[in-house]
């Protein structure tokens, strides 16, 4: 055996020792009725041309590989940023550690998250009986201060109640009538896991504040709210209260996971850590507005905070690069009264450098990228900033309206003329773009690594290298704690889009007295 306790082998190169190879050999030949190989590659260099290009884009019965995830998703990362909050989704158990170990997988974390198990009986008869059961068994055992309910499929279709199954688990005694149980509806056959988010925003927000307005005046507490939305880079919490500490702005981030999803290892398991607190929550009416960090996605919080709060909302877009963080911390001055600190000019200055300097690499440059509507657009404007030339952007999930204010924004750039905007697509109609409309690089997460693998494929002359930026990051560790946010994370972009680019130049360039024309280290 070549795998032994005194020489303990990962995966590669262990599967391609011998005994291995031979045991995945007679399991293709008896049991997989493999095609013969020439067929697949005739195959394989069909879904490369224009040809397959076209077919592919007109399918309207199948999505495969969408960049996006499922409502409950979204839903508990929202639950996991208030104190002391146990997600809890009513559905089945399968669902719950799907989204468990996404986040697991992300983060390099524990992530508490539990469900009401619904089986075939409550299939048919409904779920009411497993929240009896759910909600007091998951209070009593885990000792949550709030409990924050979801659903999956199974209880949408059936049309399970939350509002009625909550009320008559209080009413049947078993969980005190005064404990905290906001819940949002969150079917995962529309929408996305931002959608899922803004609606579990907005169930929370609504559960504490919609009957207790009375006293409330906005303005009165002198803070701000930011509703971060779907934020999965923990120092994107973290740089936002840093700029705001800064400028001396009181805010209350509504839903702040930083803490709970990066513990220390001490030696101490922390189920719950930091969050939101409910009496932040209860206090968010007063404040004197709410910045929503990304308004494409937080339509329905937005709503609530403009109607039943009365706070102007500002008409803001993603802080991400240069321009767009200017707008933002301009406009938390203006509604503040506090002026921009002399410490964030030198940090916004010292971007402006790292631009200069970087430019000349970038400037140029093709990029396609993929993810949510937010973080693709402010991707986008990034790039343009500094000059170089987005292909493709493609966001699974977005509307008709984010197009066109995206295809505003590329017209307004001379880099952007020839971006090509792809709403309600998946991953493999990106992956045919790869090959047809080929760019320098491919921005998005972990799963695109397997369209860097198929164009690999075709010939080195056709590899589009995959740079990790978004969410999920699977296949790398600790990038989530990076931030993409403010200034500070337009650096952190910045310095890992130009490496990349120097880090293939050096892959390009590595014949000895053939293509080593640069002399980086000694010019």
């Amino acid at each position: 055996m070549p795998q032994s306790a005194e020489k303990v082998m990962p995966c590669y190169p262990l599967f391609r020792e011998e005994e291995y190879k031979e045991t995945l050999g007679r399991k293709q030949a008896e049991f997989e009725e493999k095609v013969p190989q020439d067929k697949i590659e005739e195959v394989f260099q069909w879904t490369t041309s224009e040809e397959y290009q076209k077919l592919n884009f007109e399918r309207q019965a199948l999505t495969v590989n969408p960049a996006k995830a499922c409502q409950p998703l979204g839903a508990v990362l929202c639950a996991l940023g208030y104190e002391k909050t146990l997600p809890y989704v009513h559905g089945s158990q399968g669902c719950v550690a799907y989204f468990r170990t996404y986040f697991n997988r992300h983060f390099k974390e524990p992530v508490a998250c539990v469900s009401d198990s619904m089986t075939e009986d409550a299939a048919v008869f409904g779920g009411q009986k497993n929240m009896f059961d759910g909600l007091e068994n998951a209070k009593a055992l885990y000792k949550p201060e709030m409990i924050a309910v979801s659903t999956t499929c199974m209880a949408e279709v059936i049309g399970d109640d939350l509002n009625a199954f909550i009320g008559n688990t209080k009413k049947e005694g078993h969980i005190e009538q005064d404990f905290p149980v906001p819940f949002a509806h969150t079917p995962s056959f529309v929408g996305s896991h931002t959608t899922g988010y803004d609606n579990m925003q907005e169930g929370i927000l609504r559960y504490f504040t919609l009957n207790y307005m009375e006293g409330k005046e906005v303005g009165s507490n002198g803070k701000i709210n930011i509703n971060p939305g779907f934020e999965t880079y923990l120092g994107n919490y973290r740089v936002i209260n840093r700029m705001m500490a800064e400028m001396g702005v009181d805010c209350t981030m509504l839903s702040d996971p930083s803490e709970v999803l990066d513990t220390p290892a001490d030696g101490t398991y922390r189920m719950y850590e930091g969050g939101t607190t409910i009496a932040d929550i209860k206090d968010a009416p007063n404040a004197i507005t709410t910045f929503n960090l990304q308004p494409w996605q937080s339509d329905k919080t937005k709503k609530f905070v403009e109607s039943t709060w009365k706070q102007e909302v500002p008409k803001l877009n993603i802080p991400m690069g240069l321009e767009w963080t200017d707008e933002f911390l301009m406009k938390v001055s203006e509604v503040t009264g506090k002026p921009i600190p002399a410490s964030l000019a030198k940090e916004r200055g010292r971007l402006v450098d790292m631009m200069t300097d970087s430019h000349t690499w970038l400037h140029g440059k093709r990029f396609a990228l993929y993810g949510d509507a937010d973080y693709a657009m402010g991707m986008t404007k990034f790039l343009l900033e500094m000059g170089a030339e987005p292909t493709d952007v493609l966001v699974s999930h977005a509307n008709k309206r984010w197009m066109k204010a995206m295809k505003k924004m590329l017209d307004e750039s001379p880099y952007g003329k020839d971006t090509q905007v792809h709403i309600s697509k998946d991953l493999w109609h990106f992956r045919s773009l790869m090959f047809t409309n080929k760019p320098d690089f491919m921005i998005g997460n972990s799963y695109g690594k397997f369209i860097q693998r198929d164009t690999l494929h075709k010939g080195k002359e056709f590899e589009v290298p995959l740079i990790r930026i978004g969410f999920p990051i699977f296949d790398r560790h600790h990038l989530h704690r990076m931030t993409t946010l403010g200034y500070e994370g337009a650096m952190y972009i910045l310095t890992t889009l130009v490496n990349a680019v120097l880090e293939r130049l050096d892959e390009e360039t590595r014949g000895m007295g053939t293509t080593d024309y640069n002399h980086d280290l000694v010019r």
